[in-house]
């Protein structure tokens, strides 16, 4: 018996000192009144609007939280209940991580917040540079992310449709009160190469993860980091629920020959991975400094051993001094990888900057040349598209059963239908020319239609 007492007087006194209090004694005076502040970290799945972890008013502008975290390393961030409202710098810039070194015990740590991404102040982006979704919904990683996206300048004044760049990292690629050290300044490249003649190009930025970006951004575990993996995830966002949304809502050609995918480092990384695993959504990549290494040999063996069916463009680009040159040893490796693969040399570009660093600012400066090396040649009449929509629904808005008029016959059909917020509404087997949606309540879906799992096309539904 007194054995029992001992044991289970350790385990509480393990219970009531083994916490780690977090005081926040100053917050910024942007903050809105009343507003809960939240705790997301590596102890409670980054959820950045979790009930559970709202900070508690201690008064005199005092907040505090006290959590039960394992012993090591705990990371998190403060926000206003989503990753749209997230800590920044006090100018409204992205702020990495915070870390500390939990040890075990009862600890206090006293913090301050300095400023909120969404209260920068002197933003750089530009008047056509907007806010699709502060907090889309990503279905395959069950967890919600900012989405930016950039119309061209006569976007509002005419009725032209437009090609998809989509890319990764988005907070470095429009704003310097978001990106953590520098943008790409796409939208002003664009901007000046539209005033040159361009035809213009639909730009989506999808924000990284912050924590989660090695995650999300590599395909496979590296073994060493212990990250990694949900990159195959990742991309199925981008093809079965972001595009869909997008070809849905805005005026796109939504076609492979007008749909590529982009990034710098881990970016490059999973860019090179979905150009080859979905070359029917993505028909040109740009892979600017590309992490390579962290998937080796991953990366390289699944772009040898998946086959290149139809055409594809590829442009590389590193700067010698990068790793001490071993980011422009990958891109050659993966450029005779390519070759044996069935690329013609036309399909590929290779840009070796002497000087160019791993930096926002050399890939500022070669992105002009790489959007218009991928973009070069396309076919802008309506008898150019090659539409992912060769079907029509009806009636539309509909109250109970939806009707297909032209749907290919092709095996294996199946159909998701997603709500506006990124979440899946519906889905199932395609049996027929009809389906029933009465279950739905009214509002705005968009429906994909898949053969063989590979998605197809997409159309905009209103359920009254």
């Amino acid at each position: 018996m007194k054995i029992k007492l001992l044991v289970l007087n350790l385990l509480l006194s393990l219970t009531v000192f083994a916490q780690l209090t977090i005081k926040v004694t100053a917050i910024p005076t942007t903050t809105p009144a009343n507003s809960p502040i939240h705790i997301a970290g590596n102890f409670q799945g980054w959820d950045p609007a979790d009930p559970n972890s709202v900070l508690g008013d201690i008064g005199g502008g005092q907040f505090q939280i006290t959590i039960n975290p394992p012993i090591g390393v705990v990371k998190y961030k403060f926000t206003r209940g989503s990753w749209a409202t997230v800590e920044g710098t006090a100018s409204g810039g992205f702020l990495p991580d915070r870390e500390f070194n939990y040890t075990g015990g009862a600890v206090t740590t006293e913090v301050t917040i300095a400023g909120w991404e969404d209260a920068s102040q002197g933003s750089t982006a530009a008047p056509n540079v907007h806010l699709l979704d502060a907090d889309f919904f990503m279905p395959q990683l069950n967890r919600n992310r900012r989405i930016m996206i950039y119309l061209p300048p006569d976007y509002e004044t005419t009725q032209k449709r437009y090609p998809v760049l989509y890319m990764h990292d988005g907070q470095n690629l429009f704003d310097n009160a978001t990106s953590f050290s520098g943008e790409w300044g796409v939208d002003e490249s664009l901007n000046d190469l539209h005033a040159q003649g361009d035809y213009g190009c639909i730009v989506v930025g999808i924000d990284n993860g912050g924590a989660l970006r090695l995650d999300e951004l590599a395909p496979w575990v590296n073994p060493d980091y212990n990250e990694g993996g949900e990159g195959g995830q990742y991309v199925d966002f981008i093809v079965e629920t972001l595009k869909p949304y997008v070809d849905a809502n805005y005026r796109t050609f939504s076609g492979r020959n007008y749909t590529a995918i982009m990034g710098s480092s881990l970016g490059g990384l999973i860019s090179q991975y979905a150009v080859m695993q979905h070359q029917n959504i993505f028909s040109k990549a740009g892979i600017f400094s590309p992490a390579f290494w962290f998937n080796d040999p991953g990366i390289f063996n699944h772009s040898a051993s998946t086959p290149k069916t139809t055409p594809l463009r590829i442009y590389q680009y590193a700067g010698q001094p990068e790793g001490n040159g071993s980011v422009v040893a990958d891109v050659e490796q993966m450029e005779d990888v390519l070759l044996g693969n069935g690329f013609g040399v036309g399909e590929l570009f290779k840009s070796i900057n002497p000087n160019g660093e791993h930096s926002e600012s050399y890939w500022r400066e070669e992105f002009p040349t790489a959007y218009k090396w991928l973009f070069a040649g396309l076919d802008y009449s309506a008898t150019g598209n090659t539409s992912q929509q060769p079907f029509r629904v009806y009636p539309n808005p509909v109250d109970s059963i939806l009707y297909f008029e032209n749907l290919p016959d092709l095996p294996k059909l199946t159909y998701r239908i997603v709500a506006m917020n990124g979440r899946t509404a519906q889905k199932g087997k395609l049996t027929g020319k009809s389906l029933s949606v009465d279950r739905l309540t009214a509002g705005n879906y968009v429906l994909s239609i898949f053969s063989n799992k590979k998605q197809f096309a997409s159309t905009k539904v209103v359920v009254k």
